[in-house]
């Protein structure tokens, strides 16, 4: 099986997929990307590095029993998409004590109530495979264990679940 744990920077992807207990591997894309080079530039804008997602891609194929986590999970050929969700107000909260400029805070919070990167999944993945997670009020530890049933086949798909429309 292969597993996706995606959703907009700041919304717990790695603290939740560190305290996981699976079998499966769980890969930080982002360090696989920077380790591996597996980029086409850089973005100056942003000041990032531009992920090859056809690079990344070729890199994990035929790899089987993975989690992979970062932002970018969900554009990869998975069996289950997990998109974790923080309301917009929060999410500033934390990129702020992360050291994230202000345009990045903006950017990631617009994004957030959009509904941007749950629709990608969608979109690519279709509402059967999609499981959104709120984690606005919830501990680490309770976010892993919604993402151990999504593992387990316990939990039914969710996409659509969670609303921040009021923050626009």
């Amino acid at each position: 099986m292969r597993v996706a744990v995606t959703g907009t920077p700041g919304t717990g992807k790695t603290t939740a997929t560190d305290l996981l207990d699976t079998e499966l591997e769980v890969i930080h894309l982002n360090d696989l990307i920077t380790e591996e080079g597996l980029t086409t530039g850089h973005d100056d804008g942003r000041d990032s590095a531009i992920a090859d997602l056809d690079a990344v891609r070729d890199h994990l194929d035929g790899r089987m029993d993975i989690l992979v986590e970062s932002h970018l999970a969900h554009n990869l050929p998975v069996d289950r998409v997990i998109v974790l969700r923080c309301h917009p107000e929060t999410l500033e909260d934390r990129l702020a004590d992360r050291g994230e400029s202000e345009a990045s805070i903006t950017e990631n919070a617009e994004s957030e109530a959009l509904d941007v990167i749950l629709g990608e999944a969608v979109n690519r993945h279709g509402l059967e495979s999609v499981y959104e997670i709120e984690t606005t009020d919830r501990s680490p530890e309770a976010v892993t264990a919604e993402i151990e049933s999504v593992i387990a086949g316990t939990r039914e798909p969710s996409a659509g679940t969670v609303s921040y429309t009021e923050y626009l």
